[in-house]
């Protein structure tokens, strides 16, 4: 199996815990919980900011020495309804309640003291649809760069129709080059509806350094420290991933394979 492909180490509790040092580069990190009503989780920040994003269920959240009650409204992550989200500080902590069944994403990056504790969703955050044809997406933007809510996390969720591709044309932010470009590590947590179902998502160089395809299933985490990165959705499975991007800059600025830029350009003339 792939380095890149990170399953789920239980069915309850913490099912990923993937951390900048685990993944073997510098930004980015993500923890999944998995609870069911009445669990109670904490965690310190330390040197990390972090985005709390209810994928499903209800739970009561505190952290940055604020209580936000209880948020969460969608039961399942393919109602497309738009996803509760807190941003905590590093140098405080953060906790949850659930009172429902919970799934609980952990988004984590650098992150100085100083910024406030605040719930970042789901006011603020619209469905937008990206792409052309079998090219077309959903996205959910909770925290990209025009939303000046953290120091160096952007979060996007992104919903992908059935026999759609999606990261596509294959793109990359592997370099520190801004205003062309910049580095930013990503994770894709996927889910798939049915359940049952698989998806692909592709990896690679343009010069086959690094050249990995991956069958995904429901609940897995893929990592991108460099390279392209599409992913596809079968005919009969609707595809959703949450990305973290994470780099030394807070800016998405990519490049897409020469060979395929042409898509692009005919989309967007």
């Amino acid at each position: 199996m792939s380095h890149l492909l990170r399953k789920p180490v239980a069915k309850t509790g913490k099912v990923h815990d993937i951390t900048a040092k685990s993944a073997g580069w510098s930004y980015v990190g993500f923890g999944l919980y998995h609870l069911k009503a009445g669990e109670t989780v904490a965690e310190a920040t330390g040197d990390t900011e972090v985005i709390l994003v209810l994928v499903e269920g209800k739970a009561e959240i505190s952290g940055g020495d604020k209580s936000f009650g209880v948020l969460g409204e969608r039961m399942n992550v393919f109602e497309k309804t738009p996803p509760h989200c807190v941003y905590i500080p590093a140098g405080s902590s953060w906790s949850a309640i659930a009172t429902t069944e919970l799934t609980l994403a952990v988004c984590t990056a650098p992150g100085k003291p100083g910024r406030d504790a605040q719930v970042i969703g789901p006011t603020g955050i619209s469905l937008t649809e990206r792409g052309k044809g079998a090219n077309t997406r959903h996205i959910f933007p909770i925290a990209m760069e025009e939303r000046d809510v953290a120091d160096s996390l952007l979060v996007t969720e992104v919903f992908t129709p059935q026999g759609n591709w999606s990261s596509y044309p294959p793109h990359r932010h592997d370099e520190d080059n801004f205003p062309a470009m910049t580095y930013l590590e990503e994770t894709y947590y996927h889910r798939l509806n049915p359940a049952q179902g698989f998806g692909f998502q592709r990896v690679f160089t343009e010069d086959g350094s690094l050249d990995e395809t991956m069958a995904v299933a429901d609940g897995d985490v893929v990592l991108v420290p460099k390279g392209h990165h599409p992913c596809g959705a079968p005919y009969g499975y609707e595809m959703y991933y949450l990305n973290v991007m994470a780099g030394p800059l807070r800016k998405w600025r990519f490049q897409n394979h020469p060979d395929h830029d042409w898509i692009f350009k005919r989309d967007n003339p």
